[in-house]
């Protein structure tokens, strides 16, 4: 196995564990983080998940959750001429459901849900209406990230079974 082969291999195991890392975070919130939200009085819920939304954005979680975005972006660039290559497709198809079902299902759904509720004001009629609409769309899209990462990593661990 050449240099070259062993960094590759070294990127496809990072980038499957980044997504199955992202995937258990996801997991939890969609499993019971939320829910325990839910339970709360809005004002209280709406204040938790404020503060939650503020201490998620951190280098290792950014990390995480781009450095993996990064990872597969560089994947499908460097793989996309090779699909004869034993373990390419699911490589790509993996790398291309994180970067749509994760970042961009992020991007387009969760962050402006998040941006709304940083606004809110916890004890306003308002903040209570946005509250219960939140929980509802918000853990929706995160059911949503949590099986296209959960998914991305199964192909990309296939793929690093396949490459003989």
């Amino acid at each position: 196995m050449t240099t070259t082969d062993q960094l590759l291999f070294a990127l496809k195991l990072f980038t499957a564990l980044g997504c199955g890392l992202v995937a258990g975070v996801f997991f939890a919130f969609s499993t019971f983080v939320m829910n325990a939200l839910a339970r709360l009085q809005p004002r209280e819920g709406i204040a938790a998940m404020q503060s939650i939304n503020i201490t998620a954005i951190n280098p290792l979680f950014m990390i995480a959750l781009f450095g993996t975005a990064l990872a597969c972006l560089f994947l499908v660039i460097t793989y996309l001429s090779k699909l004869h290559q034993p373990g390419t497709v699911y490589l790509l198809l993996g790398s291309l459901l994180y970067l749509v079902g994760t970042i961009l299902v992020t991007i387009a759904f969760n962050v402006p849900l998040n941006d709304a509720l940083a606004i809110a004001k916890p004890d306003s009629t308002e903040g209570v209406n946005l509250w219960a609409i939140y929980l509802t769309n918000w853990t929706l899209w995160n059911h949503v990230r949590t099986i296209a990462a959960f998914g991305a990593a199964v192909l990309l661990t296939i793929a690093l079974c396949d490459q003989t």
